[in-house]
């Protein structure tokens, strides 16, 4: 994977038509991103996103060569996707509500590309339980907020075919140690409180394969 999103479109076509050719030389597929996602990943930040524009697609994937494509329709890196003024609450809960991933720009993208492999990184839903038991047990993660599970059900269903999922499976192994060395503070092994978040982990990353992804038992299929 290649990411030359936060370069000038030339630039990012030529990196990524570099990349390509290395790659391919070893039977190795491409992974290219166009469009830019805020929050932080591996240190590189953005403050805002850039959608991906349909009308560079077919151009950009031509040139570089690339086997699938990453694109941003409003999804984010990190367990804050949406600060506050970009949301409703709901007012039973009183949880923030995130606008909606731009599914237009998506439809556009298919027709432009059919049958092209489309990515979306910064998927997390950010579970309110997790987020939740993290905050009872000590931590301090207000207003954190996600991708509802809902829309990445229907994008799965669309040509995205990779949805990037990171930040949920920290807060279910936060959530697990939080709550165990709360309830259990003699222990100080890690074994004794990663077995419950590995558990915790398990136990979400199943319920995302099954309910979310849709790819329970598409293995063979591969």
């Amino acid at each position: 994977m290649y990411d030359g999103s936060s370069l000038p479109y030339e630039e990012n076509i030529k990196i990524s038509r570099q990349v390509v050719e290395y790659a391919h030389k070893y039977d190795v597929t491409v992974e290219c991103e166009l469009g830019v996602l805020a929050g932080v990943e591996d240190e590189v930040a953005s403050e805002v996103s850039h959608y991906t524009k349909p009308e560079e697609v077919i151009d950009f994937a031509t040139r570089t060569g690339c086997d699938s494509l990453a694109i941003s329709i409003g999804t984010s890196h990190g367990a804050y996707k949406f600060k506050p003024e970009q949301c409703t609450r709901d007012p039973k809960t009183g949880k923030l509500v995130p606008p909606p991933l731009a599914f237009d720009v998506l439809a556009e993208i298919e027709k432009k590309l059919p049958g092209f492999p489309i990515v979306l990184h910064g998927s997390s839903s950010v579970p309110q339980d997790e987020v939740d038991t993290i905050n009872q047990y000590g931590g301090k993660l207000p207003d954190a907020v996600g991708i509802p599970e809902e829309q990445l059900r229907k994008a799965a269903k669309s040509a995205v075919c990779k949805i990037n999922i990171d930040s949920d499976s920290r807060l279910a192994m936060t959530a697990a140690i939080r709550k165990h060395l709360a309830e259990h503070p003699g222990d100080f092994d890690p074994r004794q409180y990663l077995k419950p978040a590995r558990e915790n982990m398990k136990k979400m990353y199943i319920h995302k394969i099954v309910n979310v992804l849709g790819s329970d038992g598409k293995l063979a299929q591969c």
